[in-house]
């Protein structure tokens, strides 16, 4: 169903713009940074030892509109079978980009990068809201609660607990993260933090590995079009019957052509009640 979910990603990133595609993007409260973490893992699982560490790095400018992350990790289970111990070592080398919805991740072991698009950046792009203001709400959405503050680097960062993970948080970027799951316990937390200074282009170039393109993936420039062109269409989508909708949807599309009436008509009612959210109906 890829030109459905297509579709619906659009008109679901049409709802939250709000009619201003000229929208810039934050995610964060401060214009850029350079962030170093360490991570430490450790616990206990079907009576075996899990012991491992990383680090990460962080780069964005733009607000967060352009960011990149690169992280190293090494784990080593120990395990006893029998009086006799086993070890195994695994290690993780990956790097992830986003691009103003655009999203990329390279994998060093399979020297591959995926791409894919970030819905939840093109619906960040709200005009009533600021980057604090969303992320808070995005956070409370998930059942987080703000439990107190701390320092962290001379940062005054806000604690907030989510989904039994702590997150320290500065104007939108994560200081540290505690979480424990299934008896193994990860702490990150951030060994060197500066804010509003000049990153360099360079810090934001992937590795010369092949692009696979998920489905349903588009560059920027094809994304701003399909808004523009959905944004220009919705009065006339909007006006139409569900039979009459049902007839253009279906004509030239075989995967609409297999969709039974009642899909078909979810999807009609969908769109109607999207277009009537971005229109403040």
């Amino acid at each position: 169903m890829k030109k459905i979910s297509i579709l619906l990603s659009i008109i679901v990133a049409l709802v939250s713009c709000d009619g201003n595609s000229q929208n810039q993007l934050k995610r964060y409260e401060v214009k850029s940074g350079i962030v170093k973490y360490s991570t430490i893992i450790s616990g206990k699982v079907l009576g075996g030892k899990i012991a491992g560490s990383g680090t990460e790095s962080l780069y964005f400018k733009n607000w967060g509109a352009l960011e990149l992350k690169e992280q190293e990790s090494e784990q080593t289970t120990t395990m006893k079978f029998f009086g006799k111990e086993k070890v195994e070592t695994s290690s993780s080398h990956t790097m992830s980009k986003l691009d103003n919805g655009e999203s990329y991740v390279a994998d060093f072991k399979t020297k591959t990068i995926t791409a894919n698009r970030d819905l939840g950046m093109d619906m960040m792009k709200q005009s009533n809201k600021d980057a604090g203001e969303a992320g808070m709400n995005m956070l409370e959405a998930m059942g987080g609660k703000k439990v107190g503050n701390e320092s962290i680097l001379g940062y005054n960062c806000e604690i907030w607990d989510v989904m039994g993970a702590k997150n320290w948080i500065y104007k939108g970027v994560m200081l540290k993260m505690e979480v424990t799951m299934l008896g193994i316990t990860t702490v990150t937390e951030a060994t060197s933090a500066k804010f509003d200074v000049s990153v360099a282009d360079s810090n934001f170039n992937l590795p010369d590995f092949p692009i696979q393109k998920m489905e349903g993936f588009m560059n920027n420039d094809e994304f701003n079009n399909e808004l523009n062109e959905m944004d220009a269409n919705m009065e006339n989508i909007q006006k139409l019957s569900f039979e009459e909708w049902k007839k253009m949807a279906t004509k030239n599309d075989p995967e609409m052509k297999e969709m039974s009436d009642e899909e078909l008509r979810q999807t009609y009612d969908m769109i109607q009640k999207m277009i009537k959210m971005r229109r403040g109906n």
